[in-house]
């Protein structure tokens, strides 16, 4: 394929030419198709060729709004299209900034306290001993921690439980999986637990009343009645079904009682949607109360570095067994996959989800530790944005913005960012707060982690002429997981997402996660599930020192007494929730963590897909219960909007043109719907 350009001052008006709109077959195919995989890496000398002249233009203008303000001085007007990152390309030498104390996020203490003579004596001491403190609490806690590993493999962990783990961990395929954790779960006489109804962890009287309800209801066809039981039902975490606990207590499965109930309020969903007994603005009313009472399910890729290839085999799993949602999110090294799995249909994703993949992840280029200290010691970065954004259109079909994305898949991608400036509030990327941005510079934002890669500036592309400049008056951006590794509150906001499943990889959290009543699909090693994990002293210390160590560094943080680490605030590195719903961790070695920033092979990356789908397998049944309501919501409004199209209801269809986006409900109040009393 040959993209010819013209020369390179008149490259900055010609139309984007990889623009999804005038893609050809053959062009497309490239970015997507698994076969070309190999074809593009035969030949190195045609495919550098070939990425140059793709990306030409707008990688010209990313160089050009990176050194824009290089000629700038203090006095200059800000401006969206002059006024962009204060970043050198290329770096002559590396230049040590001097941090300002400044007021940052709200709650801190005012600025004039920190020239107090008491904060500037006592700051520097107060640290030494809050930090020698830390590291005593580190201590304690790895020692707890390895009290419990030890409870769990040596005195709890017998020989037959040891062949049961292994024939579940021999499972091929999901099905096998699901097929064998029945056995191991007959085996551990687990199955008498889900038969029987009671439980603390949930309210199973009123769901054994309302299951007999709606299964009668239904039958009788008195469908009024039945929406109205619904729209109280159909709500998240209703009676406590979604508690996390109820799928910790066996291998497979959760409570029969929340499972039949579940499916009974399938069919009354779809009896609903079936029936001609209602009228259609009325069941179009119906949808979009419980649509909005039940909410969204949402994926979140976390950060982690090369920790972050985890997340292939996640998705694998999740797509396999159609349980991949349509809203997605990402930050750092996980926006890299979260925009590989939003810009490609489920079917182009899934033929590129195998270990040749490997050929694309080339960031580190090979390169050794030795090599990144001195690359780091002469620019004060490792990486050099102009070759990641390069390397970045791969994966995002070229300059592809938010809106482009989401209209060519229906899926709804999110990127963290974090302002470089530390009064702004961080931003999360997506076809709502940032339409004509372009995905691969959000993602070198928000992976542009402090002495890594600096700061970057955002580019959008003009909708009339496609040509890309510089975003959000050229503000710089960095690492979004400095405040917001896992976006749940904008999420919620922007989406109505109430159920989050969470890949979570970044290395300085997998050290610290401990689920003391065991987790989805993987009980405590004892009868039932009745104990805590190692017993009750050890979950309890566990948690007591995560908690004293979180008070230190929230103290530590409201007085400022962090000092500000390569021009960046890191006081809620650890401060910030990282879990969902849901949370996948893989299985990570301490060898692991030697090569953080390294490129897999074909091999690697096929061990570490299969890994992932292994501790994604007991999570699925959880989610496919979700998603089950979830869906049948979805398609009942579906038919109803074409069933008010097909009548010609002209009413019901002005109002239906907000709802034609399953998401736009999410971005309004939801005010002004009739409904009955309940």
């Amino acid at each position: 394929m040959a993209l010819r350009f013209g020369t390179r001052h008149t490259m900055y008006h010609a139309h984007r030419l990889i623009d999804l709109k005038y893609f050809n077959n053959y062009s497309l195919s490239s970015f997507m198709s698994a076969d070309n995989l190999d074809a593009n890496f035969t030949d190195d000398e045609g495919e550098y060729r070939y990425q140059q002249n793709l990306t030409n233009v707008d990688i010209l203008a990313f160089e050009e709004a990176l050194n824009a303000d290089n000629h700038a001085t203090e006095e200059s007007v800000i401006s969206r299209a002059s006024s962009v990152a204060n970043l050198e390309y290329p770096h002559a030498k590396r230049k040590r900034h001097k941090p300002v104390v400044a007021e940052r996020v709200a709650g801190s203490v005012p600025f004039e306290a920190t020239n107090s003579l008491s904060f500037q004596v006592l700051r520097y001491p107060f640290l030494f001993f809050i930090m020698l403190w830390l590291a005593i609490l580190s201590i304690l806690y790895m020692i707890v921690r390895l009290s419990v590993l030890v409870s769990e493999q040596i005195l709890a962990n017998t020989a037959e439980r040891r062949k049961l783990m292994a024939k579940l961990q021999s499972a091929t395929n999901y099905d096998d999986y699901v097929a064998k954790a029945k056995e191991v779960d007959a085996q551990l006489g687990l199955d008498e637990w889900k038969r029987e109804d009671r439980s603390s962890e949930y309210d199973w009287r009123t769901l054994r009343r309302l299951k007999a309800n709606l299964r009668r209801l239904r039958l009788e066809e008195n469908f009024e009645e039945l929406m109205v039981v619904l729209q109280t039902c159909v709500k998240s975490n209703f009676a406590g079904i979604e508690n996390p606990i109820l799928y910790s207590q066996c291998y497979y499965g959760t409570k029969q009682l929340i499972q039949d109930y579940i499916d009974e309020v399938v069919a009354s969903i779809k009896a609903i949607t079936e029936t001609d007994k209602v009228a259609v603005e009325e069941k179009r009313i119906f949808f979009k109360i419980v649509s909005r009472n039940y909410g969204k399910t949402a994926l979140a890729l976390s950060g982690g570095a090369s920790f972050c290839y985890n997340h292939y085999g996640v998705l694998k799993a999740l797509l396999e067994n159609d349980l991949l949602p349509n809203v997605m999110s990402g930050t750092s090294g996980g926006g890299i996959i979260a925009a590989l799995a939003t810009t490609r249909t489920n079917k182009e994703l899934l033929s590129l989800l195998t270990p040749k993949l490997a050929k694309r992840i080339n960031a580190a280029d090979g390169k050794t530790m030795l090599d990144w200290l001195k690359q780091w010691w002469a620019t004060g970065v490792i990486f050099d944005p102009i070759t990641l954004a390069r390397k970045a259109q791969w994966w995002t079909l070229g300059s592809t913005t938010f809106q482009e994305s989401f209209e060519r898949t229906g899926k709804v991608l999110n990127i963290s960012t974090t302002p470089h400036e530390m009064h702004s509030s961080e931003v999360v990327c997506n076809h709502i707060t940032a339409p004509n941005c372009c995905i691969w510079s959000a993602l070198l934002a928000s992976a542009a982690v402090p002495g890594v890669l600096k700061p970057v500036v955002l580019m959008e592309k003009d909708r009339k002429t496609k040509k890309i400049r510089p975003f959000s008056f050229g503000s710089k951006w960095q690492d979004g997981s400095l405040r917001s590794d896992i976006p749940l509150q904008s999420l919620n906001a922007y989406f109505n997402v109430k159920f989050t499943i969470v890949s979570q990889v970044n290395p300085h959290v997998l050290l610290w996660f401990y689920k003391s009543r065991g987790d989805v699909g993987r009980p405590v090693p004892r009868p039932m599930g009745k104990s805590f994990r190692g017993g009750f002293l050890p979950s309890y210390f566990e948690n007591l020192i995560k908690l004293e160590g979180i008070k230190w560094l929230k103290m530590m943080k409201d007085f400022q007494i962090i000092p500000n680490f390569l021009e960046s605030d890191w006081s809620d590195v650890f401060l910030q929730r990282f879990d969902g719903t849901i949370t996948i961790f893989p299985k990570i070695k301490i060898a692991d963590y030697f090569d953080l920033l390294g490129d897999p092979t074909e091999e690697q990356l096929a061990q570490l897909i299969a890994n992932a789908e292994h501790v994604t397998y007991p999570k699925l049944l959880f989610i496919r219960n979700r998603l089950e309501m979830e869906r049948a919501i979805e398609r009942g409004r579906k038919v109803t909007r074409n069933t008010a199209n097909d009548v010609n209801q002209t009413s019901s269809s002005e109002d239906l043109d907000d709802d034609d986006n399953e998401y736009a409900d999410s971005q309004t109040p939801f005010m002004g719907l009739r409904h009955r009393s309940i």
